[in-house]
């Protein structure tokens, strides 16, 4: 059957979305127009609206839409730790915890320098100067547990650390309520090298 070329269009425009394939984007589309018009025009409001003026924190580099995320401009926040993560989804999921009050660096991906990521795109620059003349005491690395996550936390640690700036990573291991019989051999290997006193 031939769809129109707007619905087409439509389709070909929801398939950009993570996780979303062309018959998800299809049934999406079909939705929006068959039952959710008002739905449909929201989100396409909220949408031009975001990516005209969304933009990037001046200081730790998430999204927002002003000049400073609302994390950064918080004088409660403990500005002597500093959390790397690659995106701002990451910092979504730290603050979920409840668990960390310090600020965050955002990298907006890790390097790769087979996809052109280098230091310069992760922002590393821009780190180094912030390292060099602030006040933060620690930085935890909280990259992912990937081949690049590694290198990318591997290089940040030896630039801190060159710059007097002590540097921790993230636990790896056994998930909570995790058994052992499951858990991956990669998994479990972090695990014990990264074992600590009881």
């Amino acid at each position: 059957m031939a769809q129109s070329p707007l619905i087409e269009q439509l389709v070909v425009a929801l398939k950009c979305l993570p996780g979303v394939g062309p018959k998800s984007a299809q049934r999406i589309a079909f939705h929006l127009l068959e039952r959710d018009r008002d739905g449909a025009r929201t989100l396409a409001g909220a949408l031009n609206r975001a990516s005209d003026e969304v933009g990037n924190c001046r200081c730790c580099r998430t999204l927002t839409e002003d000049e400073f995320c609302q994390l950064c401009a918080n004088t409660q926040r403990d500005r002597t730790l500093l959390c790397i993560v690659e995106t701002p989804s990451d910092v979504a999921a730290v603050e979920y915890t409840a668990s960390y009050n310090g600020l965050y660096f955002v990298l907006m991906g890790h390097l790769s320098p087979l996809d052109g990521i280098g230091v310069e795109q992760l922002g590393l620059p821009l780190l180094a100067d912030r390292l060099d003349q602030s006040e933060v005491k620690e930085v935890i690395l909280a990259t992912n547990a990937t081949v690049e996550g590694e290198a990318t936390a591997h290089y940040i640690a030896e630039m801190a650390r060159g710059l007097g700036v002590k540097t921790t990573r993230l636990a790896q291991g056994v998930p909570m309520g995790g058994e052992l019989e499951y858990v991956d051999g990669g998994t479990l290997t972090h695990a014990l090298n990264g074992r600590r006193e009881m």
